[in-house]
């Protein structure tokens, strides 16, 4: 788990707050959690847990809120405390990522330490937690550092949802929830970002409501070819086996290609944080075996992503055909019959994508998946 930035004081005098439109401009399609965050900012609590899935503006909520708590004005978006924070550069803003697979216990008892730091410059320090939903283990740790809060800490929990084994951590928060954003949100933001109306909506409708795959995929020229070769497989499926193992590799690479604006991505993250190292006398970039671990994970989740979009696309392709085939089924001397077997292709790909988490060949579940579309 890495720690970035920090802050401490004790606490001051209760300012006007009054949070400016453009704190949270980059937070897309989620009035009720900025409504909510604005009036918190005012009066705020010890513990805040933002709830949903990735791509949901949590992490820029989080820099956002955490301006408004730490500027002197309340959040005016405009001086340097706020900038600073909005660019999760202020010393007093610390954002804590797991290193492993989970948040463990020995990480979340760090938690304990951090949060007893005094703020370096304002009257409070926001220490932003990642991927809570994965602290199953070191659940007992992360509620005793809540229980017994610093006056001077206020913690902001991000999590995709709140298992069983975290309702009382949860209990302990006031609860944000952020839902997947609306197509229409979506498509105006790429839009916004420069994105032809045309493909701004394509990306809005397979993007799942996440923003951050929303820019990945405005960015991809290959989403569209990948797209349309999902839609082709039933059209390619000829009963054989080697037409299955061909498809399986011509799509798990397609969607490596995919992984390149990520990458790109990740290349800047690194030559920027490089520079602003050298500029405060590192010689070489502290924390990088983190910054690449976590990257990787980066790369593992929109490779799973990835997959999942495809199969969905093709679950709607054999949907589409079922819809034709009962419209024929309809019409005079029409077969019911014929419909059937597109009915089971689409249950068969949904099924296949409920087994993605505990199947980690994926050539070898696409390769049986389409041998048995084709037996169909």
């Amino acid at each position: 788990m890495s720690a970035v930035g920090a802050q401490r004081s004790g606490e001051g005098p209760p300012v006007e707050v009054v949070p400016v439109e453009s704190l949270f401009a980059d937070v897309i399609g989620q009035e009720s959690a900025v409504e909510a965050l604005r009036a918190a900012a005012r009066r705020p609590v010890h513990a805040y847990l933002f709830c949903g899935p990735p791509g949901t503006g949590r992490r820029p909520a989080a820099r956002a809120f955490a301006a408004a708590l730490l500027c002197p004005r309340g959040g005016c978006g405009e001086c340097d405390t706020c900038r600073r924070a909005l660019a999760g550069t202020h010393p007093d803003l610390v954002v804590v990522e797991r290193t492993g697979p989970a948040v463990g216990v020995d990480e979340a008892r760090r938690l304990v330490g951090l949060s007893q730091h005094r703020p370096f410059e304002s009257t409070r320090q926001v220490l932003v937690v990642g991927d809570v939903h994965l602290a199953i283990r070191s659940a007992p740790a992360l509620l005793k550092t809540l229980e017994e809060p610093p006056s001077s800490t206020v913690f902001v929990l991000i999590a995709d949802d709140v298992p069983p084994e975290l309702v009382t951590v949860a209990s302990r928060c006031v609860t944000i929830e952020f839902k997947p954003i609306g197509e229409d949100d979506v498509a105006r933001w790429l839009v916004d970002r420069g994105t032809p109306p045309g493909e701004a909506a394509e990306v809005a409708a397979d993007c799942g409501g996440d923003l951050e795959r929303a820019r990945l995929l405005a960015e991809d020229p290959g989403h569209a070819a990948r797209v349309a070769l999902w839609r082709s497989v039933p059209d390619r499926l000829d009963g054989t086996g080697a037409a299955a193992a061909t498809l399986a590799r011509e799509l798990l690479a397609a969607g490596e290609a995919g992984l390149a604006p990520l990458r790109a991505q990740q290349a800047a993250e690194i030559e920027r944080l490089t520079e602003e190292a050298k500029t405060m006398g590192e010689r070489g970039l502290p924390r990088r075996r983190e910054i690449t671990d976590r990257h990787h994970r980066e790369e593992r989740q929109l490779r799973t992503w990835e997959l999942r979009a495809g199969l969905g696309v093709l679950a709607r392709a054999y949907r589409d055909r079922l819809v034709d085939a009962l419209r024929v089924a309809g019409s005079p001397g029409g077969q019911l019959t014929e419909a059937a077997p597109y009915e089971r292709a689409a249950a068969m790909v949904s099924e296949t994508t409920a087994t993605l988490e505990r199947n980690p060949n994926e050539r070898l579940l696409l390769e049986a998946l389409f041998v048995r579309l084709s037996l169909l």
